[in-house]
């Protein structure tokens, strides 16, 4: 194969792909990426075995062909090649001959048919979102991910339909502490779809490529063991993901309904007010704990090496005073996600999981179980 290419397109490229590919690999062709070059482009290809992207790119290709070659190497080489330089790949006799301006380099190759490539089968649901609304939906979900291998079936998102008022889309992630949950019309093609959780890897690499494609829509075709998402329509990128296997626990159960005390507060004010009295929280402590009176909260930790600190926020609050405690950590990751003047969290008493979002009508809600202090 030979083919040039527009060194910023290619590493624009590269960089979406490698980050696929795992630094340390036992199958030395799993640290490649499988460039093809035929036509007017050239298509690049990453897998981890799970995980699958692939990508088009405008080229001018002069012979067509088909190879595998370190994915690291080449981003490193042209992440440092001159800006706006050309870059000249040619293969022969199991190497890759990179040229660019007076850069010469030349790489190993390994053969294109030991590539393994995610047999996708059939994907029998189809449908359409817009990537802002795809993006908006992890965003406010991921944060929630497990990360306990052993509790597998939580190491991602859940995304289910259910008929409630209207047809919905669900996106839902916990990690037994704390639940996040994001709520959208049901997209045309949904309808009948499998519940299916997508992995933890697949979402981080989905959500990079979003972000230069938040102009359009995605499509997302799935089964109950594959899902495959297409941005930027015919020629764009490409993501397909293995799907986890396991059963996600029914989360609604936990979703509070009878919460009767509501507490209201600015959310950046109270974000503020829990980071700095957690200053002095150290690993075993790592609870903030809230006092609630009349329309204030006093934030207080504790802690046996480093003293106290406490913080008065001024807040909407008419129920009885009580004290209820949270992880600081995971309190902040909450109020982060709440972008408006006032946050409404519904609490009920010091044991019980406390219901906070933004209104009514917030697409997004979050549930967080207390902790003893």
């Amino acid at each position: 194969m030979k083919a040039t290419i527009e060194r910023a397109t290619l590493l624009r490229c590269l960089s979406h792909v490698q980050s696929v590919v795992e630094r340390r690999n036992t199958i030395p062709i799993l640290s490649n990426v499988l460039i093809e070059a035929e036509g007017d482009g050239l298509r690049v290809m990453a897998t981890d075995l799970d995980l699958q992207v692939v990508e088009h790119m405008e080229a001018s290709v002069e012979s067509d062909g088909s190879v595998t070659v370190s994915a690291h190497l080449l981003f490193d080489i042209a992440r440092k090649l001159p800006d706006g330089s050309q870059v000249s790949l040619e293969t022969a006799d199991n190497r890759m001959a990179i040229k660019a301006g007076r850069s010469r380099f030349s790489l190993p190759t390994l053969p294109r048919d030991d590539f393994p490539v995610i047999v996708e089968g059939d994907l029998p649901t189809s449908f359409e979102l817009p990537a802002k609304t795809l993006a908006e939906m992890i965003d406010r979900t991921r944060f929630a991910i497990s990360t306990e291998e052993t509790r597998y079936y939580l190491n991602g998102i859940f995304l289910h339909v259910s008929d409630e008022d209207q047809p919905v889309l669900k996106a839902a992630a916990t990690d037994g502490h704390r639940l996040a949950r994001f709520t959208l019309a049901r997209p045309d093609g949904a309808e009948g779809m499998p519940d299916v959780i997508v992995p933890r890897k697949a979402v981080a690499e989905l959500r990079k490529l979003l972000e230069e494609k938040m102009d359009g829509n995605v499509q997302i075709d799935l089964s109950a063991s594959k899902i495959r998402f297409t941005l930027g329509g015919e020629g764009g990128m490409v993501l397909t993901s293995k799907l986890i296997d396991g059963t996600f626990p029914d989360y609604s159960r936990v979703i509070p309904t009878g919460n009767d005390k509501l507490l209201k507060i600015d959310p950046r004010t109270f974000h503020e007010g829990v980071d700095r009295v957690a200053t002095i929280a150290t690993e075993k402590t790592r609870a903030v704990k809230m006092g609630l009176d009349k329309d204030k909260v006093t934030l207080t930790v504790t802690s046996p090496d480093n003293g106290t600190a406490t913080e008065e926020l001024s807040a909407e609050y008419g129920a009885d005073g009580f004290e209820i405690g949270f992880n600081a950590g995971y309190l902040k990751d909450i109020l982060g996600q709440i972008d408006s003047d006032t946050v409404e969290i519904h609490l009920a008493d010091a044991g019980a999981p406390t219901l906070i979002r933004k209104d009514d009508d917030s697409p997004a809600l979050y549930v967080l179980m207390p902790m003893r202090v």
